[in-house]
């Protein structure tokens, strides 16, 4: 049983802005667009990581 709140409550939301922030505010900032690029990518990697954990979260203890 996935966790909608870590999916859609933090996973989708750190993908979008980390993608937003990569895509748009990057070249705008001039000398220290590859870091901001960087940030932008790594707020991405870890919406995605909180995205896969949502997903194999459960509740109860899983029993072999």
């Amino acid at each position: 049983m996935a966790s909608k709140q870590l999916i859609i409550g933090v996973g989708i939301p750190m993908i979008i802005v980390g993608a937003l922030i990569a895509i748009f505010w990057a070249p705008l900032v001039g000398d220290v667009s590859e870091t901001v690029e960087f940030i932008g990518s790594l707020i991405g990697i870890i919406g995605v990581i909180f995205f896969i954990a949502g997903l194999f979260y459960t509740k109860e203890p899983v029993m072999a």
